[in-house]
């Protein structure tokens, strides 16, 4: 999800005199095309109705994001390695910093897919340890992430308006939130089992209560400066995910708490708070996803061409996904099953479009290229 658009394709090969100079442009916002993969996977997973070699397809989706996420952390330590210059420039620009916390979901989603899918190729065993790992060191950088991106956007940061990438490093605790459950099973009873799963919830508050803040911001840039720049129009999508993925998070504290991790007032107040809080954010994010799917259109007719922000139709449309499971399995509605279903058809055509055009994108060095300022077309 790319806030700059290149300029003109070219060759990615190192330059006399600058090593590698392939991934000098390479910024953080790469790693929505991880998390875009990974959600693919996990989501797919655990859709409410039963279709053969689904699993197994998503299975291979998500060491396809793994496999994507070794690459580019390999690539953005030569980044750093390399290019400290840009790098710095990287954390200096208001329209690149907030995609840090990109790198936390990315390291989150795979890690959760590790123990959704992963473990029917590498076993139960490996796959928490692999999350164990994922899951701590990206919730470390997302909250860090958290408290770092808008200090500098206080300090450093010189901001002309508002823009749904703001959500970006906010909602990184909200995937620990949504994907810490996974790991419950697997620590002790007692103690350790009911201050990881409260630990969860407050990261679920932090993520809402800063989203709360946030969203106002970016819906009355719209209201008062017009539409985005073309190319940034598909980030709009980006205010689905604190939405979505906070639905799922109350579903999967309901799921643990009713395991008897929490006494028996707590366990059936998570039960209820999944579907009181869960049915009107759902409620929406519909409304959002339509006022959305509508600027893109506009937006494309008036010439919107790819860019990675096309990364931004995967992810947070992913996190609905798997907040209208949530909803159909503790509502029992057919209704919720449907809304999943559909809403993971466009998750995969999404998918789809944004891998192809990344790919050619990177076959042609056009992606790679140095960017040049986004155009105010309207």
């Amino acid at each position: 999800m790319a806030t700059l658009v290149p300029s003109r394709p070219v060759p990615v090969a190192t330059t006399p005199g600058v090593r590698w100079a392939a991934v000098r442009h390479l910024g953080p916002n790469w790693y929505a095309s991880v998390m875009g993969t990974a959600i693919v996977a996990n989501a797919g997973a655990t859709l409410p109705v039963d279709v053969p070699g689904l699993r197994t397809v998503c299975t291979a989706v998500w060491a396809l994001s793994l496999a994507m996420l070794l690459t580019l952390l390999t690539a953005r330590a030569l980044h750093w390695t390399h290019h400290r210059d840009q790098a710095r420039a990287h954390l200096l620009d208001p329209a690149m910093a907030p995609f840090y916390g990109c790198l936390a979901m990315a390291l989150l989603a795979v890690g959760g897919g590790t123990v959704i899918v992963g473990r029917n190729w590498i076993g139960l065993p490996a796959a928490v340890a692999v999350d164990a790992v994922l899951f701590t060191t990206g919730t470390v950088i997302g909250l860090a992430a958290a408290v770092a991106v808008p200090y500098l956007m206080v300090t450093r940061h010189r901001i002309e308006g508002a823009s749904p990438v703001w959500l970006l490093p906010v909602v990184a605790p909200m995937v620990s939130a949504a994907l810490g459950p996974l790991l419950l099973p697997h620590l002790p009873a007692g103690q350790a089992q009911q201050t990881f799963l409260l630990a969860c919830h407050a990261m679920f508050g932090i993520s809402l209560l800063a989203t709360l803040v946030m969203l106002p911001l970016v819906f009355g840039r719209l209201v008062t400066a017009g539409p985005l720049p073309l190319a940034l129009t598909p980030t709009l999508f980006l205010v689905l995910g604190p939405l979505g993925q906070s639905t799922t998070a109350a579903n999967k504290f309901a799921d643990a708490a009713a395991t008897g991790v929490l006494p028996a007032p707590y366990a059936h107040a998570f039960s209820a708070f999944a579907v009181l809080y869960g049915v009107p954010v759902t409620g929406f994010a519909l409304l959002w996803l339509v006022l959305a799917g509508a600027l893109v259109l506009r937006a494309r007719r008036r010439g919107m061409g790819f860019a990675m922000t096309f990364w931004a139709f995967t992810f947070p449309v992913g996190t609905c996904v798997t907040g209208a499971e949530g909803l159909a399995e503790h509502t029992g509605l057919v209704a919720f099953r449907w809304l999943a279903i559909g809403l993971y058809v466009c998750l995969v055509a999404a998918w789809l479009m944004a891998g192809t055009h990344t790919v050619r994108g990177l076959f042609s060095g056009a992606l790679l290229a140095g960017p040049r300022p986004v155009t105010a077309g309207r």
